[in-house]
């Protein structure tokens, strides 16, 4: 906040002590007399103190290791936190000052048992800055029941912190012995998995089988490797074989048997006779002798019988063997050769086979080592897990036990309270206690009144409300005020006419202000027909229209004042003038201008309203009015024409059309905010030419800034006006 804007706050609470200072001081006076009345007859009040003091932790749990947790006194929140705090809102807890009220049978003036909200306010527990203590104090109207509260409390709150830190203990064993089975039984089934997967994948020790199966594998290996070079010598020597015999293995085995068959050499030997005679016998006969044909029969008979018995020695289906069955003894031993080759190379084969089968279980089992293991070690966690879980309640179990028998508070009592001897009531204290609280009344008071009076109180809110130019400030003369020729108090209330009675005065500068304001307001174009107008009533439009209206006839003009409130006219009253003729009359035509109108001053004169019409609205909206206005407005320098209030009429509104502009005029104290807001929105709507405004009634003493003052040689007033031009 700037220093301009604290200013204007100053200045704005000053105003509204400097109006109601009146209503505060009586307020003020009312309460500081009832209360210290009322502190005549008080008792007073005498404080008792006790103190606590809280360790860290308790000390019978730090030698015996048990129950630490339960008694250690740390904040829950944050480290930022005091847990001071917390046990002093324990002492304050409804369960500790009900028990205390109870033991002591505490009852208030009527005889009925203390109230919790009653006992806390008697009650004060704080804390002593820098060290681990709280104090407190309790204060009543009797000494001994006050150290006797104090104390009691105190008792009864290390009854509760150590009660609260057993049953903590407590409820920790029953739920510990109401774990434990299902700890136990966690336990006993991850035992149980563990056990069954070792059977299931026949695990001894993953890390021993690992080292076992890499040794066999590689000793399967050299196995392996040493059967396929045998087995390929093998089959090299197979190779050499097979090509001297040109015959394979099977068919040299099929060989060796037919060359040991003595059925089949037989017929061998027969065939091999009768091919020789079947030669010999062809050099000399022809192929279709007797001796020729029976040679062929007889060897065709025996091939037969040969093919049956080869049939019968090496099988349906044995391959095909050529015409020589009959073996050398080389030929029989490389074939017997050949047979065991073979025979060999079908082992080793068989060997490898099954070297590779046995090595490949070996690798896949060595591969599933890792993911065995990786089981292995969740089931042991598991088991760890659960056997940590059950060792841990079991220890935990013990603990509580003990936590249970023995005390756990971590609070004492290192000063009971005594018996007070001075109360704590001090008559200075007393006497400013109520000058504050009537001094706050007294504001609070004042801000009442403010915020229910919704009138306009000073020419600053005129300003900001309306928004109009401000042509003049017209002091208040309701009041007596000091003359310039002597102290002599003059009542100024009953005379209206202020500037022609009191030439000198502060508020005949007044006029003359707002006079000069009026010129200045339209320089381009004279003023020559004036409406004066107001929100409410008792505004003092009628007196403002009469005192400008002398103003300006004191410059040598022809001023013609016209009272155009026909519902409570009050120009003749104030110039004491008969109201039988006037411009009602006119209108309607029953009269004459000349006798209508009357001179009460020097180049001033005044038309009354006139006998009162039953609808003054329509003969002031009437043609004839407005030809009127023109016909005066030619014959005088000046028509002043004082209408009703807006709110009363829109008399004033339909006379603002005729005239050259609307001089409005606002009372601070008479008219309120709504009321004049509702003024201006209509003023605004039917388009009026509104001059400025003119704030009637203006007290200088509760105005923010001085508008008037007194000087030494003339006493008058100086005003500060807003002077615009159009």
């Amino acid at each position: 906040m700037t220093l301009q804007e604290s200013s204007g706050t100053f200045d704005k609470y000053s105003q509204i002590l400097k109006r109601r200072w009146i209503n505060a001081l009586g307020v003020f006076v009312c309460i500081f007399i009832i209360l210290q009345v009322a502190t005549l007859f008080k008792k007073p009040y005498y404080l008792a103190e006790g103190k606590l003091k809280f360790q860290r932790t308790n000390t019978t749990s730090s030698l015996t290791g048990v129950g630490t947790e339960m008694s250690k006194l740390e904040p829950l929140v944050d480290n930022k936190s005091n847990p001071l705090n917390t046990e002093a809102e324990v002492i304050r807890s409804v369960p500790v000052v009900k028990t205390t009220i109870n033991r002591l049978n505490l009852k208030d003036k009527k005889n009925i048992h203390l109230k919790t909200k009653q006992f806390l306010q008697m009650l004060t527990v704080k804390e002593i800055n820098g060290s681990d203590i709280l104090s407190i104090s309790y204060k009543d109207t009797n000494p001994q029941l006050a150290a006797q509260v104090v104390n009691t409390l105190i008792d009864v709150y290390l009854e509760y912190n150590i009660s609260s830190h057993r049953t903590q203990a407590t409820t920790a064993r029953k739920f510990i012995e109401k774990q434990l089975p299902n700890a136990e039984l966690v336990v006993r089934q991850a035992e149980a998995e563990l056990a069954e997967f070792k059977e299931k994948y026949k695990i001894v020790s993953l890390q021993e089988e690992a080292t076992k199966a890499l040794e066999v594998i590689t000793a399967l290996q050299q196995q392996i490797n040493e059967s396929q070079s045998r087995f390929a010598d093998a089959e090299a020597q197979t190779q050499g074989i097979r090509k001297q015999l040109g015959m394979n293995s099977q068919q040299a085995i099929v060989m060796t048997s037919l060359s040991q068959t003595s059925g089949v050499q037989d017929i061998l030997r027969e065939v091999q006779q009768l091919e020789s005679q079947l030669a010999a016998r062809r050099t000399v006969l022809q192929e279709n002798h007797p001796q020729i044909i029976d040679l062929v029969y007889k060897l065709q008979s025996l091939n037969g019988l040969l093919q049956q018995r080869i049939k019968n020695v090496k099988g349906a289906n044995s391959s095909q063997l050529n015409n020589n069955f009959q073996l050398g003894e080389l030929q029989q031993q490389l074939s017997a050769r050949l047979v065991e080759l073979e025979s060999n190379r079908l082992g080793l084969a068989s060997q490898i086979t099954t070297l590779s089968g046995l090595q490949t279980a070996y690798k896949q089992r060595l591969n599933n080592l890792p993911r065995l293991e990786q089981q292995q070690r969740q089931f042991e966690r598991k088991v760890q897990a659960a056997q940590s879980t059950y060792s841990l309640l079991l220890q935990k179990l013990q603990e509580s036990r003990i936590a249970e028998n023995q005390s756990l508070g971590n609070a004492s009592m290192i000063s009971e309270a005594e018996v007070p001897e001075e109360s704590i009531s001090s008559p200075m204290f007393l006497y400013l206690a109520t000058c504050l609280l009537a001094g706050l009344t007294a504001l609070s008071a004042v801000y009442f009144l403010e915020k229910i009076d919704k009138s306009i109180k000073n020419v600053d809110q005129a300003k900001e409300l309306l928004k109009f130019t401000l042509l003049g400030i017209i002091p208040d003369f309701s009041k007596s005020k000091k003359s310039l020729r002597g102290n002599e108090e003059l009542e100024l209330y009953s005379k209206r006419l202020v500037v022609r009675d009191m030439p000198r005065s502060q508020i005949n500068e007044a006029y003359r202000m707002l006079r000069a304001n009026l010129r200045f307001t339209s320089a381009d174009k004279e003023l020559k027909v004036i409406v004066i107008t107001s929100s409410v009533p008792r505004e003092g439009k009628s007196t403002v229209a009469a005192n400008l209206a002398i103003t300006m006839a004191q410059m040598e003009r022809k001023v013609l004042l016209i009272d155009a409130d026909m519902r409570r006219p009050v120009q003749h009253k104030i110039w004491e003038l008969i109201n039988n003729q006037g411009l009602s009359n006119l209108i309607v035509g029953q009269g004459e201008i000349r006798t209508a109108i009357k001179q009460v001053m020097d180049n001033l004169y005044v038309l009354t309203s006139g006998v009162t019409p039953p609808n003054p609205g329509s003969l002031l909206d009437s043609k004839k009015m407005a030809a009127l206005i023109q016909t005066l407005s030619v014959y005088y320098d000046f028509v002043i024409i004082d209408s009703p209030s807006l709110n009363v009429a829109a008399d004033a509104a339909t006379l603002g059309q005729m005239a050259d502009g609307v001089l409005f005029v606002v009372r601070p104290g008479v008219v309120d905010s709504i009321s004049a807001s509702v003024a201006k929105e209509l003023l605004e709507k039917s388009g009026q030419n509104v001059l400025g405004q003119v704030v009637n009634g203006a007290i200088p003493q509760t105005e923010r800034y001085s508008y008037y003052y007194s000087t030494e040689e003339n006493n008058l007033q100086e005003t500060v006006g807003v002077r615009s031009r159009k």
